[in-house]
């Protein structure tokens, strides 16, 4: 058995002792702390290469006005890191209507890197997503048969970060069957048991708008009960692995590459709607939401910065390799027209289907169009990061 079976044997091992201690919550192991074969977050030496803001396509046309409410949104989480004491300070003296002298402040406080690849390349994917608006009700009934979930109070988290590092971020789910703890309730078990029944925050009137809710995090509801728009967002997830069921339809002759959209899944659940559930459960994975007051409607969710995300200036990305909150420049194309998009971004959230270093889910907003855009959205894509001077 090689090395990295002996480990990850290892984890698992490790993993199932934690499971079966579990009784609640989060459970954090005592073990020692072991380190990586290779280091997640690979060193800024190891995948950047130094160019100058001149370098960056498009960088002297990019309204940054527009993104820096972003970028302080950021501030508001990292200004007490020692990297980010100064930028942040500065950028409460920068006026936000002034282009010019918000470029200054990128140009003299940060020094772009270009994000490379593990395999040395360095082109990626950009894909988008966005905050859908779906149709519900406080009360199953009429067109309101297909609900929207809570957390259950049985899901139970195990944080394996103390025993290792590299899963930090990692929380395995699973629930309790007498002394042992086993996988929570996939997608398909979740719709045919009762017991979910308590943890309903709300019905709609869709069930594959449902799904594709999930897969974008957070989204408005308007209440035909109560004429009031509230906010769904994401809550904690069942722990099984996150399955395309867009590639599941190409890999079956269903769907080309090229339908294996959201517009296109759609239309082939709405041509098979006998085997529309089949489809929907090849994904296992499972959202649970809360409700938000929607107090801000012209702001998106709170991304996983904790910060409301900026439509078309907030991007989720993987944080094995860009720090969360930091300032990217993202150079990509229009989806559907292929017209250059270039222009300063904020990592202020993630996704469990965005993984790798050149690698955004670009949020588009809300609402119809933004959902256009970002269901077309699979582009190329090249990235560079703003680091803090004194951070080099």
């Amino acid at each position: 058995m090689s090395i990295s079976s002996l480990r990850a044997a290892a984890i698992a091992a490790t993993l199932g002792i934690a499971l079966a201690l579990a009784g609640c919550g989060t459970v954090k192991l005592d073990t020692p702390e072991a380190k990586p074969e290779k280091p997640l977050l690979l060193k800024p030496a190891d995948t950047l290469t130094a160019p100058s803001f001149a370098d960056l396509p498009g960088w002297q046309d990019d309204d940054l006005r527009a993104a820096w409410p972003a970028y302080l949104a950021s501030c508001q989480s990292l200004a007490r890191k020692p990297d980010w004491k100064a930028p942040c300070s500065a950028a409460r003296r920068v006026d936000p209507h002034n282009g010019d002298a918000i470029r200054r402040h990128f140009e003299l406080y940060f020094t772009p890197r270009q994000i490379i690849n593990p395999d040395g390349t360095d082109t990626g994917m950009a894909t988008g997503y966005y905050e859908p608006l779906l149709n519900g009700s406080h009360k199953r009934g009429g067109r309101f048969q297909t609900p929207l979930h809570s957390p259950p109070g049985d899901l139970i988290a195990v944080d394996l970060s103390v025993s290792y590092p590299e899963l930090k971020g990692g929380r395995p789910r699973g629930r309790r069957d007498g002394n042992r703890l086993v996988p929570y309730l996939s997608r398909a078990e979740i719709a045919q048991s009762k017991s979910m029944a308590k943890n309903v925050l709300l019905w709609v009137d869709d069930p594959v708008d449902a799904f594709f809710l999930q897969v974008q995090g957070s989204g408005r509801i308007r209440l035909a009960d109560s004429g009031e728009t509230v906010r769904v967002a994401y809550a904690d997830t069942n722990g099984h692995p996150y399955r395309s069921i867009g590639r599941h339809l190409v890999e079956r002759g269903e769907l080309t590459l090229e339908q294996a959209s959201a517009q296109g899944i759609k239309g082939w659940c709405a041509l098979n709607p006998s085997r529309m559930q089949e489809l929907l459960n090849v994904n296992p994975s499972y959202v649970f939401f809360r409700l938000e007051r929607l107090r801000n409607p012209q702001q998106g969710p709170k991304g996983a910065l904790g910060v409301p995300l900026t439509p078309q200036r907030s991007i989720a990305i993987d944080p094995h390799f860009v720090p969360l909150g930091a300032p990217v420049f993202l150079s990509t194309t229009q989806p559907g027209s292929g017209q250059p998009l270039n222009m300063l971004v904020l990592a202020q959230d993630t996704g469990s289907a965005i993984r790798g270093a050149v690698r955004a889910d670009y949020f588009w907003g809300f609402g119809h169009e933004a959902g256009e855009q970002a269901g077309k959205m699979k582009q190329r894509a090249k990235m560079w990061l703003l680091m803090p001077r004194n951070s080099l």
